[in-house]
């Protein structure tokens, strides 16, 4: 597959940001997640519903150029850990020409390739300091693919989301992107801390290096059939939600493959970033632009046996504690803050794994005017990764498992992976 860039340029806002607005406070949300490196959202729309390139490019910036306006820190750069100056340096747009078909990117859906449709790649990292950077790209046989890459200190997978809803919007004469809201950092304010020391304990056991990422599909029928067996494993009657269910499952089998190494760990440690809009004891918009995501931490002794009921039920307890009394504690520099802190002094003796729900986001409700994306997603590569999101239709789950090679292929070779889940096959 050759992919040719054919035009780069910078889309700034259609107004300027007003001078009241220009320093944008990031909350402490916003802190826990600083990361000036940037994450994929890749939407694939079929040549039945796309128009001539010419007329799709020119939609695409019009109504980019408008989003920004109203998300104006998406047009600006990071000033410092407490702030970004809305200067309205704008987003970069690239466009390219993809010499393959766009059905065959899909089949394969192998990590290289989609890595080829962002615009930077393991070998050649981002170094634009602008917050988004976004590639279209045009396939021979006439489908589009956007990437939209975002920076993690300034959105989560749900901000994304949001973003990327209001654009399509806005490209269809809409005006959903005037209802943002920026104004989180009254409920979390920031706070002076140590971030190059708070996430040692992640980074020392997650790499970014060698790692495979496969995707797998856990249909509707499957998911209420693995939720009936947790139920029924257990001494207790815990009816597990979807997300609970589908992280046992892939949690348990990855717990699973890593006791099978020659480095094993003493506890299995995973974080689950939990959306915190409808946990608090306060109104917060739904089109909240900002970091709205703080993690529970699930632990699991690697000597432990391990049933699905109990794992689940676990998962449940932990999200459970995250609430506005959660908040208010770290809020005082505790709580979750403090957790952090302790798990660093055991790093050396942890199996990290990081769980992410990209449920509810409605990526496929994204049209720009050519109908529904057929296929929608990301495909971030760091080892012991999870990425749920839901399928086309709704009804099931899609697991985003990044591994290393060996794990990799213990986890395929599960039985309960064998039983509920099975290799993504696009609806195309």
């Amino acid at each position: 597959m050759e992919v040719r860039i054919i035009s780069r340029e910078i889309i700034k806002p259609s107004s300027p940001t007003p001078p009241h607005l220009r320093t944008y406070k990031l909350s402490l949300l916003d802190q826990l997640n600083f990361d000036e490196s940037h994450f994929p959202v890749i939407l694939f729309y079929s040549s039945k519903t796309c128009e001539n390139t010419t007329k799709v490019s020119d939609n695409l910036k019009t109504s980019l150029a408008e989003t920004l306006t109203h998300y104006y820190p998406f047009a600006g750069r990071v000033k410092d850990k407490f702030s970004i100056d809305c200067d309205d340096s704008g987003a970069v747009f690239i466009e390219a020409n993809v010499d393959s078909n766009m059905s065959e990117i899909l089949k394969r859906h192998e990590y290289d390739q989609l890595a080829q449709l962002q615009p930077f790649n393991d070998n050649s990292p981002c170094t634009d300091e602008r917050m988004v950077v976004i590639q279209v790209n045009h396939f021979s046989c006439g489908g589009v693919a956007i990437c939209v890459c975002f920076k993690y200190v300034l959105a989560d997978g749900k901000a994304a989301a949001n973003f990327i809803r209001s654009w399509s919007a806005v490209a269809c004469g809409d005006n959903y992107a005037k209802n943002a809201n920026f104004d989180c950092s009254t409920v979390f304010p920031p706070q002076d801390l140590q971030l190059q020391d708070l996430w040692k304990c992640f980074e020392q056991n997650v790499s970014y290096g060698e790692a495979i990422g496969k995707r797998f599909t856990i249909d509707g029928t499957k998911i209420a059939a693995l939720r009936e067996k947790i139920r029924d494993g257990g001494q207790r009657l815990h009816w597990p939600t979807r997300f609970e269910a589908v992280s046992a499952l892939i949690w348990g089998a990855t717990m699973a493959a890593a006791r099978e190494r020659d480095d094993v760990k003493q506890t299995n440690v995973a974080f689950v970033p939990m959306n915190m809009e409808k946990r608090l004891n306060r109104s917060l918009s739904e089109q909240c632009f900002s970091h709205m995501c703080l993690s529970t931490i699930v632990k699991w002794p690697m000597e432990k046996a391990m049933d699905y009921n109990t794992i689940s039920g676990k998962v449940h307890e932990s999200i459970m504690m995250v609430d506005d009394n959660y908040v208010r504690k770290i809020n005082e520099g505790g709580g979750f803050l403090d957790d952090l802190r302790n798990l660093n002094e055991e790093s050396s003796k942890l199996n990290v794994c990081f769980i992410s729900s990209w449920c509810k986001f409605s990526l496929y409700e994204a049209d720009f005017g050519w109908g529904k994306p057929a296929w929608a997603g990301t495909f971030l590569k760091c080892i012991n990764l999870i990425v749920l999101s839901d399928t086309c239709d709704g009804d099931g789950i899609e697991a985003w498992v990044v591994l290393s090679e060996q794990d990799m292929a213990r986890f395929e070779e599960n039985p309960n992976i064998l039983a509920y889940a099975s290799p993504f096959k696009p609806s195309i």
